[in-house]
């Protein structure tokens, strides 16, 4: 019996209840007084039609109510928060639905909060330089950022992907860190590519009690050779300080020694002082060679205008040239850009080339400006290519191996960089890439 009434709603219990707490008084007033049988039945009867009424009028606004409330819950189930509860009668149950309207406007604006945050964390990863990639216990990819495609040499999204099957298309440097698992710093041989040095810093967590596994893999190569240069400016200062120190009273003293000079009559000690001087002044300029390097300024950023850069170029230096999408902009140092071209050109006449076949292309591509500056001469040798970019490196007698160092600090003052490559023909091609806006 009770396992029935159990399975009453909460409505039907009340009827049941009322009507045989109704039932039951007379049932027992007819028993004392002795009321005919057919008589007792019609007053039961009446009884309980009337108390059947009664109980359901009472029991319809908690009918009502209970089921605003369990249409909401299901909202609530479903993820909906922006649906309301209808019902605003001023008893309990209607307190209850006010009290679940305002917990879901709340959560709601939760919710939105949430989502923006969501967006913005997002647009942060996605924009970030450094290439993440999130793997579950099953070593599916579920979250990766666009840097991380070009690491991974996918043309598609990650997501999804297993990770041994995104390895089999990486660099074996790249697999072989992942496959240790353990933070620290490995390079990546690129083909006709500089070498790049990464860092791999790795973690695990759990998201949804499943555990998953973080990749985050940063590019040191360029802040490698920004403290490269930084530690060679910093030597080159020291020097030119020095040799300026000296080569003042230097000069000074020659000046004086001229004057005394003049009034012997040797004419050994002209050609001396003479000498001398000119050692001072090939010094002087020597110094301040290195000088320009060491203190590079800003770049000033105004329109550059390729055309009428190339021909006054071409003025000084036999090359040809080719402009492609010209309808692009971009802002750049004109004194600096045309100083990084000169001295590409002047390594090109050096390299053996013949002067017709040296020319330069200028392409613009997504979000960047490609300059390539090749020759038809000997090109360089593994050795040379790595350190050709190093300051004081050179390979000619009379070369001060700042050249191709001042092409990448001005390069890189333009958030840009600077790469050298043989061609399969023969030659050497120096690739310059400056973002526009």
């Amino acid at each position: 019996m009770l396992n029935i009434i159990s399975n009453f709603t909460l409505s039907q219990k009340v009827v049941l209840i009322c009507g045989f707490c109704s039932a039951l008084p007379v049932v027992i007033i007819a028993a004392l007084s002795g009321f005919d049988i057919y008589y007792t039945l019609f007053l039961i009867l009446l009884t309980l039609t009337f108390s059947t009424l009664l109980s359901r009028a009472l029991s319809k606004p908690i009918k009502l109510g209970m089921q605003s409330l369990e249409t909401g819950l299901l909202n609530f189930k479903d993820g909906e928060l922006s649906s309301l509860l209808a019902y605003k009668s001023n008893d309990e149950l209607g307190k209850l639905c006010q009290l679940y309207n305002q917990t879901a406007k709340q959560l709601r604006q939760e919710k939105q909060w949430i989502y923006q945050r969501e967006l913005m964390l997002d647009k942060v990863l996605q924009s970030s330089p450094q290439a993440l990639l999130l793997v579950n216990d099953n070593n599916t990819v579920v979250f990766s950022n666009l840097i991380s495609r070009s690491l991974f040499n996918s043309a598609t999204r990650l997501e999804g992907m297993q990770l041994s099957k995104l390895l089999e298309n990486s660099p074996l440097q790249l697999v072989a860190a992942i496959e240790h698992g353990i933070d620290g710093l490995f390079n990546i041989e690129i083909e006709n590519q500089d070498s790049q040095t990464w860092h791999l810093a790795t973690g695990e967590f759990l998201l949804n009690n499943q555990k998953h596994h973080l990749y985050i893999f940063k590019q040191l190569t360029r802040e490698l050779s920004r403290q490269e240069v930084a530690v060679w400016k910093k030597v080159i200062r020291i020097i030119s300080h020095e040799l300026n120190n000296s080569l003042g009273p230097m000069s000074s003293m020659l000046h004086s020694a001229q004057l005394l000079a003049n009034k012997v009559d040797e004419p050994r000690l002209a050609r001396v002082f003479a000498t001398i001087d000119e050692r001072i002044s090939h010094l002087t300029e020597f110094v301040q060679g290195y000088g320009k390097f060491a203190k590079l300024p800003q770049p000033q950023k105004t329109r550059v205008n390729w055309q009428n850069t190339l021909n006054n170029l071409k003025n000084h230096w036999q090359f040809s040239y080719e402009i492609k999408n010209s309808h692009n902009e971009l802002q750049a140092d004109q004194t600096q850009l045309e100083q990084l071209l000169i001295n590409l050109l002047k390594n090109s006449h050096e390299s053996g080339s013949n002067a017709n076949e040296i020319h330069i292309q200028v392409e613009f591509v997504p979000q960047a400006c490609v300059i390539n500056v090749s020759d038809c001469g000997k090109g360089m040798s593994e050795q040379v290519m790595a350190n050709a970019l190093v300051p004081f490196y050179s390979t000619k007698s009379t070369g001060s191996g700042l050249g191709l160092a001042l092409c990448r600090e001005i390069a890189e003052a333009h958030q840009g960089h600077i790469s050298l490559h043989n061609k399969i023909e023969g030659g050497l091609n120096v690739q310059v890439s400056l973002p526009y806006s």
